[in-house]
């Protein structure tokens, strides 16, 4: 019995072993590229260095005060980009409900053509990101198609002669436009599989109750697809918070500073600053980023469970 034991004993012990081994790789690169990236954007968080030097200087929170008020440089940079994120954040989710929301109620009406019309709505969003956000420069650029049609119909009052993205004026609306447009199908697509997962007998019993179609809409569809909205809400806002590579590529901040959020001004202070050792101060803005997002979800996460 005792010789009976040992042997399942030691062959657990293999079993153990062998999952262990397919793991570890896994596992280390994890550690390697997860836990220690992470680790080591913290510590630089607290100190100065300019990428070369051996040495670090520490500065302890000096980083983040000198980015949230304390240095005449950067701090107003960072407030500047810290409105204009704000704004990003709040009027792509707004936008992206807005449309996505009617083109999934109208898409779920449509019979004929339905898998048609939810591909060609959906090609923005796997389309590559670079290469869309390349076309759309030459579109809106003064000599762009954009210009052209709006010329043509007798619109030239709305025509841009530097760009839509070379006026200050016209050029952060443009890109939170460009960005809704890249975000709505996606929240179609998810409003469109909840208007399917809907209980046709409660829209029934809401027809037989005499409650027409705005009525059904706003007292029972919306609600319903209340959790919906939330994700695509929360996901929009993170992706505005944090995403970056529309304004590097579109714009790189221009004109005169007019496109520059943090995601961007965190890059440049990691890249392109002339002005001493900011890698810390990227570093820095970074996990401010991190903590921002982390309150987004926790907000969100406790709308939908005050709602449930």
């Amino acid at each position: 019995m005792t010789a009976v034991l040992g042997g399942h004993r030691r062959r657990r012990l293999r079993e153990a072993l062998t999952g262990y081994a397919f793991v570890f790789p896994a596992v280390a690169l994890f550690a390697i590229m997860g836990i220690y990236t992470i680790g080591y954007g913290l510590a630089l968080s607290f100190a100065r260095w300019n990428g070369f030097s051996p040495q670090w200087t520490w500065v302890g929170f000096g980083n983040y005060l000198d980015l949230l008020y304390r240095d005449p440089i950067y701090a107003p940079i960072v407030r500047s980009a810290a409105l204009r994120t704000l704004a990003v954040m709040i009027a792509v989710p707004l936008i992206t409900v807005a449309v996505g929301f009617p083109l999934a109620v109208a898409l779920n009406r449509i019979r004929a053509l339905r898998a048609t019309f939810r591909t060609v709505f959906f090609l923005p969003y796997v389309t590559a990101g670079i290469a869309v956000f390349y076309a759309w420069t030459y579109v809106l650029q003064p000599d762009g198609s954009l210009n052209f049609i709006l010329s043509h119909l007798g619109l030239g009052s709305l025509t841009q002669p530097q760009g839509f993205l070379g006026n200050p004026a016209t050029a952060l609306p443009t890109l939170i436009v460009v960005m809704s447009w890249s975000a709505i199908p996606v929240a179609m697509i998810l409003y469109l599989s909840g208007l399917q997962s809907i209980d046709s007998a409660v829209l029934d019993a809401a027809r037989a109750d005499g409650a027409g179609q705005f009525r059904t809409m706003t007292a029972i569809i919306w609600p319903l697809l209340r959790p919906i909205t939330a994700a695509v809400v929360l996901l929009n806002m993170r992706d505005a918070l944090q995403g970056f590579q529309i304004f590097l590529v579109m714009t790189n901040g221009g004109p005169g500073g007019h496109t520059i959020v943090l995601g961007l001004e965190s890059y440049n202070l990691a890249f392109f600053s002339g002005l001493g050792p900011t890698l810390g101060l990227a570093s820095a803005l970074g996990w401010l980023l991190f903590v921002a997002a982390l309150l987004l979800a926790a907000l969100n996460l406790r709308a939908l469970r005050s709602r449930a």
